[in-house]
C-alpha cells in the first residue's frame, strides 16, 4: 500500500520537522505514527545500528492494537515465542512446580505475545525506514529551545533546529537529563539488580525458562527455540543500586561473584560464562516517575519517561501505547495542549501497569526463608488451576481513533 501521510493540520502548510532520540521501541513507534500524521521525523540513535539480540519481550493487551495498527502483527506472531513452560527449582535443585507461563503473567494464551527484542526492533524499523531520516551512530548532546524551536547540538558535531523533540533513549536518558536533571530525581528502586547474557545451550531447553532460587537470589536459563543459544539471567536484592557497578563492567563481574559463590544448580557454570560473555547487560531494577513528562517543546515516552522495571513485564507495551497516544494528542493541537492531553490521557494507565509491583514487592524473588517458602507454596497451588485469563492493567486503555487510512 502506498502511504501518502495526511497533512498535520489544513491549516498548517509546512510540515512540522521533529527528532526522536532512541531508536528501540518507543522511538520507531513514535516516527511510525507521526509520519503518519505528517511531519518530517529524524531518529537519532548512538548505537552504529539497530541492536539485534536481546532478551524477549511482552506485548498485551492495548499493545496489541497498536502493532495491529501498524500492520506488523502479522510479523510478530511469526515471531512469537511460545514458551511452553516455566519450572522453579529450590536451592538444592528440585523441582517446586511446573507451569503455564500464563499462570503467573496474566497474559491470554493464543493473544499475547513474546518476541525477541530484535524481530520487534526489526519490524518496526522496517514499518518506518522507508519514510523517515534515521542517523546512526550519532547522540544529542544540547538542546537550546527558543519561541520557534529547539536548537540541537550532536555530539558527531552536526547542529540542526527542529520544531520538535521526544526523548525514547531508555531508562537513563541522556534526553530526560538536559530536560529535567539527574536521573536520581526520578528513579525509584525496587531493591533488586540484574544480568542478562547467552550462553551455549548445553542443558537440553527447549521452549521453556528453568529458575533456581534461595532468599534473595535467582538465576534462569530461558530457551527460546530449540537454538543453540539460551539466555542467562541473574537477579538478587540490593538494597541500593551499586553506584559502581553501574558503570564499571569488571565490578559488575566482581559483584555477581560475590553474590553467587557457593550457590548451587548450573550457576557455577552460569558465572563462569559471565566472565566471558560480551552481551553481558546489568543494571538496577527500578522505575522511572515523573511529575510531568514535557518541557517546552519536549517530550518523553517510553523507559524514558515512565520505565516500569521488568518486573511488571510491561515496558515494551508501555513503550508502544505510548508512542500511540503521544502522536494522537498532537494531532490538530499545538504542542502545549497537545502534551497536555498525552499526560491527561496516558498516566492513568502508566501509573496501573507501575502500580503492579513496588519496592519489596518482586513476589517472584523473595528476599527470606519464609517468603520464599510462601511463593512456593504458591506456586504449586497455581499449578493445579488453570492458566489466567488475562490481566485487567493490560487493557485498562482503549485507543482513540486510529489515522485514517492505517
Amino acid at each position: 500500500m502506498t502511504r501518502t501521510p495526511p497533512q498535520w493540520s489544513a491549516r498548517t502548510a509546512p510540515r512540522r520537522t521533529v527528532l526522536i532520540s532512541g531508536a528501540s521501541i518507543a522511538g520507531p513507534a513514535l516516527a511510525y505514527w507521526l509520519n503518519r500524521r505528517g511531519c518530517a521525523v529524524t531518529v537519532v540513535e548512538k548505537a552504529p545500528s539497530l541492536r539485534d539480540g536481546g532478551y524477549p519481550v511482552d506485548v498485551r493487551g492495548t499493545a496489541l492494537e497498536v502493532v495491529r495498527r501498524m500492520g506488523i502483527l502479522p510479523r510478530l506472531q511469526d515471531a512469537h515465542v511460545d514458551l511452553r513452560r516455566l519450572t522453579f527449582l529450590d536451592e538444592d535443585g528440585g523441582e517446586v512446580a511446573s507451569l503455564s507461563p500464563h499462570s503467573l503473567t496474566g497474559g491470554t494464551a493464543g493473544r499475547d505475545l513474546e518476541v525477541r527484542r530484535g524481530d520487534l526492533t526489526d519490524a518496526l524499523y522496517a514499518a518506518v525506514r522507508d519514510d523517515v531520516e534515521f542517523l546512526f551512530g550519532d547522540s544529542i548532546d544540547t538542546l537550546d529551545q527558543t519561541g520557534h524551536g529547539v536548537d540541537v547540538t550532536f555530539s558527531g558535531g552536526g547542529r540542526r533546529t527542529f520544531d520538535l523533540v521526544f526523548g525514547a533513549d531508555g531508562a537513563h536518558s541522556r534526553t530526560r537529563a538536559l530536560l529535567f536533571g539527574p536521573e536520581e530525581r526520578f528513579h525509584r528502586h525496587l531493591g533488586y539488580c540484574f544480568a542478562v547474557f547467552t550462553l551455549r545451550n548445553t542443558f537440553g531447553l527447549s521452549h521453556e525458562t528453568v529458575m533456581w532460587n534461595s532468599p534473595g537470589r535467582a538465576a534462569a536459563l530461558y530457551a527460546v527455540g530449540d537454538d543453540d543459544e539460551v539466555h542467562a539471567f541473574l537477579n538478587f536484592a540490593h538494597p541500593e543500586p551499586p553506584s559502581a557497578a553501574l558503570r564499571d563492567r569488571e565490578a559488575q563481574r566482581a559483584l555477581l561473584e560475590e553474590v553467587f559463590t557457593g550457590a548451587g544448580w548450573e550457576v557455577p557454570g552460569i558465572l563462569a560464562a559471565a566472565r566471558d560473555a560480551d552481551d553481558l547487560f546489568f543494571d538496577a531494577v527500578g522505575q522511572i516517575r515523573m511529575p510531568r513528562w514535557s518541557s517546552g517543546r519536549a517530550a518523553l515516552l517510553g523507559d524514558a519517561a515512565y520505565a516500569p522495571s521488568f518486573l511488571t513485564g510491561q515496558g515494551t507495551s508501555l513503550a508502544l501505547v505510548g508512542a500511540y497516544m503521544l502522536a494522537a494528542s498532537l494531532a490538530d493541537r499545538d504542542h502545549t495542549a497537545g502534551f497536555a492531553a498525552y499526560e491527561r490521557d496516558t498516566r492513568g494507565f502508566v501509573t496501573l501497569n507501575q502500580d503492579q509491583v513496588g519496592e519489596g514487592e518482586a513476589k517472584l524473588f523473595p528476599t527470606t526463608p519464609q517468603a520464599l517458602e510462601r511463593r512456593n507454596d504458591m506456586l504449586r497451588q497455581l499449578g493445579t488451576l488453570p492458566p489466567a485469563t488475562g490481566h485487567p492493567a493490560h487493557s485498562a486503555l482503549t485507543l482513540p481513533a486510529p489515522v485514517p487510512g492505517t
